[in-house]
């Protein structure tokens, strides 16, 4: 099993939009992706300096990236 890294919220958004996803804005201290497509997905990633593993691994789940994927995108 891969660990899950520890990254600020600007590292996760940067790895995500490797994946396919688009900066769209920021909102206060969080950043709103966007993947385009059927069905389009939206997520808001909380930029702080360490996001905590819980919130990481949120994150990943509603983009529907698994860990191991996740960790290839550097």
């Amino acid at each position: 099993m891969t660990r899950l890294p520890v990254l600020s919220g600007k590292e996760v958004a940067t790895r995500l939009e490797k994946a396919g996803f688009i900066f769209v804005r920021r909102v206060g201290s969080h950043l709103i992706l966007r993947r385009q497509g059927t069905p389009s997905l939206t997520l808001s990633v909380p930029d702080h300096k360490e996001l905590k593993k819980g919130t990481h691994r949120m994150v990943l789940r509603q983009a529907g990236i698994t860990v191991q994927e996740f960790a290839k995108l550097k």
